[in-house]
């Protein structure tokens, strides 16, 4: 059996586990099979959450500033309550008439351009991004998609195939062409180059008789190593695949719900309107909510043709649990503080002083560090970024890794983080770095 090698990842045999430990892995290997991973070199069990913190099975506290799914907060109160109440009520599908889905999606699409008037709702990142594709291919009558080169989208059949982030194990469609993610530090011209780059897998895919669909990125670059600078470098590639019958799919799956601080979207940071936005892990605080945002005339011949339809996508539930997390980001400030709170820590990690760190990308509360070696400085070193990471974690603070190399430290504290919050992790992380 090949075993997972991720360097963030458990790998049997390379670490000592403690008893209880070990024996709820074996168990879990015996009872759910090969397929799931298990997060660090040692594994954690947690049996509770409160806010930024996680605690394990002796009620020891972890700093989670990594989770984006609880990003107001593990267990927040009022999401909480919210849930509660309504499953005490009525949990049903939207084939029924319930205030409680109109309610939410009217509150929902005041948050987008207007021309986004459209809400359909599923359960998972992967399922809205399945729909969004599905519609993108009956609106334009291609078949063709791109994709950053070490994308995530998700794990259904047809998405697993715009996931250049599975790795070898999970090939890409034939319909699919990758670029560059725009993460090179050096191209002081990063539009120009990513639109000539779109343009280009354009080219191929027509190339090749293949009609293209829809260039779809995450709008963060999340899995590519991060990548928002400079503001409106998507602007020309968006425009690329309208001009050869395309749309575009903004993946807000990870960057939205003010995650990058100057505002909610992530594709609002490059003055772009969407065809599709598609929404998930943030959007019900760790409910499992998610949803596609869209322009009413793509999805008008499929919504004709097609019968669409979730169990549990939009139940009643679901509905007031999203109204919950829209009422806390909203009355809580949260998009200003990812603001504020996201320039410090950005300004914090910045000024560590270590010949390893080669840049912080990123904006609000989602960045990346980027760990390199080598006397030029520039040669990615995931080895080091590994460590780091698993330090962190014995020191009882979580934080994981992302990009192509698995070199870039992925820091998303919770969106109620405060400054002392972040000096608590810079000083944590400065021990750590020192010590390796």
């Amino acid at each position: 059996m090949k075993l997972d090698t991720t360097p963030n990842s458990f790998t049997p045999g390379l670490a000592e586990l403690d008893k209880g430990i070990e024996r709820r892995v074996s168990q879990r290997n015996r009872l759910m099979g090969p397929a799931y991973r298990l997060s660090y070199a040692n594994p954690l069990h947690f049996v509770r959450g409160e806010g930024i913190w996680l605690f394990d099975q002796d009620d020891k506290p972890y700093l989670d500033f990594y989770n984006n799914v609880a990003s107001l907060g593990h267990c927040h109160p009022r999401v909480v309550e919210a849930l509660s109440n309504q499953a005490s009520i009525l949990a049903t599908n939207t084939r029924y008439i319930h205030d409680g889905i109109i309610d939410y999606s009217e509150r929902l699409l005041e948050l987008f351009p207007s021309a986004l008037s459209h809400a359909m709702f599923t359960c998972s990142g992967s399922e809205a991004n399945d729909l969004a594709c599905r519609v993108a291919k009956s609106y334009t009558g291609g078949e063709g998609f791109i994709i950053s080169d070490f994308a995530y989208h998700g794990t259904t059949s047809l998405i697993a195939g715009l996931s250049a982030n599975l790795g070898p194990s999970m090939p890409l469609s034939p319909n699919v062409r990758t670029v560059p993610a725009p993460i090179d530090r050096n191209d002081e011209n990063i539009a120009h180059t990513f639109t000539a780059n779109v343009r280009a897998a354009i080219a191929d895919l027509t190339r090749h008789g293949i009609k293209p669909a829809a260039l779809i990125v995450d709008s963060i670059f999340s899995s590519d190593g991060v990548c928002t600078d400079p503001p409106g470098f998507l602007a020309g590639a968006v425009k690329a695949i309208r001009q050869h019958g395309g749309i575009f799919i903004a993946d807000e799956v990870q960057p939205g719900f003010a995650r990058t601080g100057d505002t909610m979207w992530g594709f609002e940071r490059h003055k772009v309107v969407p065809d599709i936005v598609t929404l998930g892990k943030p959007m019900g605080n760790g409910y499992p909510m998610s949803g596609m945002i869209v322009r009413p005339e793509i999805i008008q011949d499929f919504g004709a043709n097609a019968r669409y339809f979730n169990t549990f996508g939009g139940n009643t539930v679901a509905a007031a649990n999203g109204l919950a997390v829209l009422d806390v980001i909203h009355d809580e400030q949260l998009l200003t503080n990812s603001k504020n709170t996201g320039h410090y820590l950005k300004k914090r990690l910045t000024d560590l002083s270590d010949e390893r760190i080669a840049e912080v990308r990123g904006a609000g509360l989602f960045l990346g560090v980027e760990i390199v070696e080598g006397a030029d400085a520039k040669t990615p070193c995931p080895a080091t970024a590994a460590k780091i990471v698993n330090e962190l974690r014995e020191q009882r603070v979580l934080i994981s890794l992302t990009g192509k190399y698995e070199n870039v430290l992925k820091i998303r504290p919770p969106l109620i983080s405060k400054p002392e919050d972040v000096d608590y992790f810079i000083g944590v992380l400065e021990r750590v770095i020192k010590k390796i």
